[in-house]
């Protein structure tokens, strides 16, 4: 088990940053009710909880599961809040009701609040207040990680670095893809993490042009091409990575193609720093495989952002309106898939820099395996 000494993260300071937005979102409060934005604000990591960010007071409500957890976990990370545990939702919405009673304009989350949901709260929870719909108020908190948040990306990056270096000498052995992706699993756990970050891809031979193919009975055979695309969680936080590997010379156009790949998001790499556009990596990458003549067959954006979610803002795509900034944790992942033939994917999740990006993921990029 690897066993890695974080860095504390300021959990106690984001509530103040997050109010000191309310007033340009024309709202007095915030009701947080994703999950990952709960845990955000609080170190929470149960999985059901209200918190009320009003102006003056944090009040979190959740279930009787949790009331020993919430109140621990919150005085770890120095959340002033009140810890109200009721057993159903309806004592949940009083206490809240109460709470808000003060708020003229109370912001949802609109990405997260069901149509039952904000219905609910019109008519039950918060009659005499106006509901504001609002958009990713504390997402873009989220969005530049702070030192301590790159650590824990970057210690499930090494994770997940040491599990394929451990799992990749059995490829030869000629093991199901599902037992790969289990293997990958094993060893990311045995090191540490609490889980993966997504279900494993292992995808082999034509499985590999289904760009998220599910881990079959399949057997990794000798001169294919085997694409790994898998990551795990530290401390709620999550890696991401995709290698492409093959035992023994796939041959010629699989070679061509990896390298053209790899060429590719070199280019996507070398394109990523503060103050340039998604879309302009998204192209760089991009324009490296339409001169190839595979344009048609790379058919996703060029990433994502990581964090606690596996996939969170800014995107990297030809249609991204987003701009990078120091602090985004970004992927870079560009491929080709040929129907009935294969695919090659190479991703490295890497933090943005003044002058650059760090890459957070370390594995190798070598097609053959040794």
């Amino acid at each position: 088990m690897s066993v890695v000494t974080l860095p504390v993260v300021d959990i106690a300071g984001r509530a103040a940053r997050l109010r000191e937005r309310f007033a340009d979102a024309g709202v007095d409060g915030l009701l947080v009710t994703g999950l990952p934005n709960v845990r955000y604000l609080t170190g929470f990591t149960g999985s059901t909880a209200f918190l009320l960010v009003a102006p003056d007071e944090i009040i979190f409500v959740s279930d009787g599961r949790y009331g020993e957890q919430a109140a621990e976990q919150l005085g770890t990370a120095g959340v002033d809040a009140r810890v109200e545990i009721r057993t159903s939702q309806a004592e949940q919405g009083k206490v809240l009701a109460a709470a808000a009673a003060g708020i003229a304009r109370l912001g949802l989350e609109a990405h997260g609040v069901t149509w039952a949901q904000q219905r609910a709260f019109a008519g039950e929870w918060f009659p005499d207040a106006e509901l504001v719909a609002t958009e990713h108020l504390v997402e873009a908190l989220r969005r530049v990680k702070e030192p301590g948040e790159v650590a824990r990306i970057r210690a499930a990056c090494a994770i997940a670095d040491e599990a394929l270096a451990a799992v990749s000498p059995t490829f030869a052995d000629g093991p199901a893809e599902r037992e790969v992706a289990l293997a990958l699993e094993l060893e990311m756990r045995r090191r540490g993490a609490t889980g993966v970050s997504f279900d494993p891809i292992v995808a082999s031979g034509p499985n590999g042009a289904k760009p998220h193919a599910r881990p079959s009975d399949r057997r990794i055979r000798s001169r294919e091409l085997v694409v790994l695309d898998f990551g795990c969680v530290v401390d709620g936080y999550c890696s991401d990575m995709t290698r492409t590997v093959s035992v023994d010379d796939p041959g010629d156009e699989a070679r061509r193609v990896y390298e053209v790949v790899l060429a590719s998001q070199q280019a996507g790499r070398d394109a990523v720093r503060s103050g340039v556009d998604c879309a302009t990596v998204d192209r760089a990458c991009r324009d490296v495989i339409e001169a190839a003549g595979w344009g048609d067959a790379f058919v996703h954006g060029t990433g994502h952002g990581v964090g606690l979610e596996i996939h969170e803002a800014p995107r990297v795509a030809a249609t991204a309106r987003d701009t990078l900034g120091s602090g985004d944790v970004v992927t870079v992942e560009p491929g080709v898939y040929l129907p009935g033939v294969g695919g090659v994917r190479i991703e490295d999740t890497v933090v943005v820099t003044d002058d650059g990006a760090d890459a957070l993921t370390a594995s190798p990029k070598e097609l053959l395996l040794s």
